[in-house]
């Protein structure tokens, strides 16, 4: 990452470069194209720079990456810091949100997203909220019930999906409330598809109001096991997470444009990612579920398909 690189430096050389790029008179031009240098040096599904989001958007959809992937590298548990350090990073964050929503950013990122919020009214919850899941994520490592887990998701995947839907200009509380639910859907498809991935860092999303309900424990999990209760419950939870994408199916088609396209090949990605555990027998830890290119070629083909996201009337 430019800039912000905490990962591969010592403290000292991180304080020196955080206080440069705050001291250096950042033009807006400048911060913007900062940010799109961040962005374009991360690989994400995120539709950052996508050909189907306008060009008169993208440079408002860097600042808005920019901040949340600095945010999630400072609570990555890999960069070598203790958990004291990456809330403090993640606590000065906050304080440049605050600053940049009063008109005073100093940091590149926070200079451009303030000329983003202000463009387009973007609410500061939104973007406190995914400091709030970044945060989260450095401390909790269990979920005891799916309500915590919906919580959790509420604030570390529903806000992207509103900031997007306002960059685009809708503002309807019902396209947001399904915004949501894809949202949550898409984290919960990728929660079940990297059971075994969390587990090598010592992080179990499955509920544990669950676990205990169908007789699966902790340890059984680590030895990989794929146990008939262990599969009637990952069958239980894509049950939920299915319910979660088909309550905002019908944003996909009343959504038109570039957007909506993009919309509906997300949407279909992350149902495909619960039908290939399903085809896997729902063995999560011997295969992890990944799209192939011949799916991508039906979800690229399938997304043209307005129609079938139409609600029926």
């Amino acid at each position: 990452m430019a800039g912000l690189e905490y990962k591969n430096l010592n403290a000292l050389s991180e304080r020196i470069e955080a206080d440069d790029l705050i001291a250096r008179r950042w033009s807006v031009e400048d911060s913007f194209e900062y940010c799109e240098r961040l962005a374009r040096a991360h690989y994400e599904n995120f539709p950052v720079g996508s050909v189907l989001v306008p060009r008169r958007l993208r440079k408002h959809f860097y600042s808005i990456y920019a901040f949340a992937r600095t945010a999630d590298d400072f609570a990555d548990e890999g960069a070598g810091l203790t958990a004291e350090q990456r809330l403090a990073q993640l606590s000065a964050w906050r304080e440049q949100l605050h600053l940049a929503f009063d008109g005073e950013a100093t940091h590149p990122v926070f200079i451009a997203l303030q000329q983003t919020r202000s463009l387009f009214n973007l609410p500061i919850s939104l973007f406190a909220d995914l400091l709030s899941a970044f945060s989260q994520d450095v401390l909790v490592r269990r979920y005891e019930s799916f309500d915590q887990l919906l919580d959790y998701c509420r604030r570390s995947a529903n806000p992207v999906g509103r900031l997007i839907l306002l960059l685009f200009g809708f503002t309807e509380t019902a396209l947001h409330e399904q915004s949501d639910d894809i949202c949550t859907a898409l984290q919960l498809a990728n929660h079940w598809q990297d059971v075994a991935v969390d587990l090598e860092k010592d992080r179990v999303y499955l509920p544990s109001e669950d676990l205990e309900r169908f007789g699966v424990t902790i340890d059984q999990l680590k030895a990989g096991s794929t146990s008939e209760d262990f599969r009637k419950m990952m069958k239980f939870e894509i049950g939920r997470a299915r319910e979660f994408f088909l309550r905002g199916k019908p944003l996909c088609g009343a959504v038109g444009g570039r957007l909506g396209l993009e919309l509906r090949a997300v949407w279909l990605g992350g149902w495909r990612i619960l039908d290939l555990i399903e085809e896997n027998d729902y063995d999560v830890f011997n295969r992890r579920p990944t799209i192939t290119l011949s799916d991508k070629l039906g979800i690229f083909l399938g997304a043209f398909r307005k129609g079938a996201f139409l609600v029926r009337k």
